[in-house]
């Protein structure tokens, strides 16, 4: 009997020490998985309609292979983490990955992905203070966590879905300034920049700002749970721009490995952290309806511009994909899971990478990524 205890004692500790401190969880708004997965579209990248260039895209993007091309459109997704970690949502392999909520676009998918669990009552992109608690306002109010998770993004809507007036969490999103009584000298450089270089768009601000708000915050606070939002390529694709859609997907793999990089540069995240990647939706599958995603429900109701032309809304809006490295993730590369993974999944999977029982946050929240984790 003796022996049996101090083994279960001994799995307890072992099982508690085994989580990483830290968690960064970061979503490329509307990367479809084809290029994540095959990089550049051929039936796009020489299509007049969507490509300015079509030989300077080539010469930069376009390899024979799949492989070949999604490493050089995403090296640091493809050479470091599916190396260390797994990947889900090819499915020309039979990997699937949906969103579960039944609307296909971006104020419901991250609801989903934040909260655990899909509302169809969220039905709308409009600046709405979200009635459902996320998990990173959650742990913010758990004595471990408090002040010590941070969220970024470059869409304007962020403070709305992380309803910043109840959660109180520090949220830089859309074109706010970084604030603080101790701003880092880059800080105030982007604060006055990002002022003075344009935008394409009035509620999304471009990458670099959010990317830089981010690690200078990092530096600075140290928080153990990070957030990030990236949104050009969603803008760049309505746009019907395809060679900055690609651009903005390479420029966000950069990023995404500076971060990495400056996280294993700082002691308390060195070894310390899991990186999860993902995506708010998918997109149109052909060349014909790539730039946009709508369910069938959504076109009918809330996107009722694309219904004459999508009166069934756009076929593979629902498909996303997940990726992930880190102490507490397998290291399987490509992983084809039994059954159809869900974005409402990616809560309960950060969560259990913190040692958290998901049920602590919310009993309705889906469970987790299994696949994923060791």
């Amino acid at each position: 009997m003796k022996t049996i205890f101090s083994t279960l004692i001994f799995l307890l500790c072992a099982q508690s020490s085994y989580a990483a401190e830290n968690l960064i969880l970061i979503s490329v708004d509307g990367l479809r998985w084809q290029e994540t997965f095959t990089g550049a579209d051929k039936d796009l990248i020489e299509n007049k309609d969507f490509v300015k260039d079509s030989e300077k895209l080539k010469q930069d993007l376009w390899r024979n292979s799949a492989e070949e091309r999604r490493k050089t459109l995403m090296p640091f997704l493809w050479d470091t983490i599916i190396p260390n970690g797994v990947i889900i949502g090819n499915r020309a392999t039979g990997s699937l990955m949906d969103v579960a909520n039944p609307w296909y676009f971006s104020y419901p998918g991250y609801n989903e992905m934040l909260t655990g669990a899909a509302d169809p009552e969220i039905n709308s992109n409009k600046k709405i203070p979200n009635k459902n608690v996320t998990f990173l306002e959650w742990a913010n109010n758990q004595s471990q966590y408090k002040g010590k998770v941070a969220a970024f993004g470059s869409w304007d809507v962020f403070p709305y879905i992380l309803n910043t007036e109840r959660s109180q969490l520090p949220v830089n999103a859309g074109f706010m300034p970084a604030e603080g009584k101790t701003l880092t000298a880059k800080e105030n450089f982007l604060n006055e920049l990002q002022t003075e270089v344009p935008s394409p768009w009035d509620n999304v601000r471009l990458d670099a700002f959010t990317y830089g708000f981010a690690a200078e915050y990092i530096k600075r606070e140290q928080p153990n749970i990070i957030y990030i939002s990236l949104g050009e390529t969603d803008d760049f694709a309505h746009d019907g721009d395809y060679d900055h859609y690609l651009y903005s997907a390479q420029r966000d793999d950069a990023f995404i490995g500076k971060l990495w990089a400056l996280l294993q540069s700082l002691p308390q995240y060195k070894n310390n952290t899991n990186l999860l990647i993902t995506s708010d939706h998918g997109r149109g599958k052909t060349a014909a309806d790539w730039q946009h995603h709508a369910s069938k429900r959504a076109v009918e109701v809330y996107m009722k511009d694309l219904s004459e032309t999508y009166p069934n809304g756009i076929e593979g809006a629902q498909s996303t994909w997940f990726a992930a490295m880190g102490p507490d993730i397998r290291s399987a590369g490509e992983i084809k899971p039994k059954n159809t993974i869900h974005l409402q999944q990616v809560t309960a999977t950060a969560l259990r990478t913190l040692g958290i029982n998901p049920e602590d946050f919310s009993a309705a929240a889906a469970p987790a990524i299994t696949e994923a984790l060791k």
